[in-house]
């Protein structure tokens, strides 16, 4: 259902620079990102993960290790962030046709099956809430973000700032989407969270607490 090896449609050259023994500015790697996420219940779907870091302030090494590997984590770690690029093609009907279960399956199988939130609404198979504060740089294509009641259409070059919103993307258009996401580890206010239906708000996950979605 997932693969994680090297995938051509997810394929992004990713250098990393570092320093040597004296201290000089040098690229200590250049090459495709090594982590590619796909699904086969998401045709034309890849998540290639092209940095973490697992700290604030984040470490700066001479030469810093991988941190990509191991399984798939949709999530930061706690006071983490997370680089990514995403690739959407045209929507296909079995994506909008997927039962809840099978949608949580997508999410599991992203390491993050407690995001789903399609049981509780409904609205989309993709629809999902994560405890983070998202940036999402379109840099190809046009993608439509689904909210509880709306929604918004994006093209390239546009920017959004993602609240920790149940939210679904979908690409009505012809041609693949390509998207940048940052994301970084928060923390829902007492107030907004209150107000979540307590269906949702048991599905809410944080990072290293991952709640499973009742469906």
């Amino acid at each position: 259902m997932s693969n994680k090896e090297a995938n051509p449609a997810g394929q992004v050259r990713r250098v990393v620079t570092g320093h040597d023994a004296q201290g000089r500015a040098i690229v200590i790697s250049d090459g495709p990102a090594p982590l590619v996420h796909t699904n086969s219940l998401r045709p034309g779907y890849a998540s290639t993960d092209i940095w973490r870091t697992d700290a604030m302030p984040a470490p700066v090494a001479a030469a810093a290790l991988e941190p990509t590997l191991g399984p798939r984590r949709q999530l930061p770690n706690k006071r983490g962030t997370v680089l990514r690029i995403n690739t959407l093609a045209p929507e296909p009907e079995s994506v909008r046709n997927l039962d809840p279960a099978r949608a949580q399956g997508v999410f599991a199988a992203g390491g993050n099956a407690g995001a789903s939130t399609f049981a509780a609404n409904g609205r989309h198979p993709m629809m999902h809430r994560t405890e983070t504060v998202d940036y999402a740089l379109i840099l190809s294509g046009e993608v439509t973000m689904l909210l509880d009641d709306t929604e918004v259409t994006l093209h390239a070059g546009d920017v959004l700032v993602q609240c920790g919103t149940n939210h679904a993307w979908v690409n009505r258009g012809s041609e693949p989407c390509q998207i940048a996401f940052v994301l970084i580890d928060g923390e829902f206010e007492p107030g907004l969270k209150a107000q979540f239906s307590q269906g949702n708000a048991e599905q809410i996950t944080k990072t290293g607490s991952v709640r499973p979605a009742s469906i």
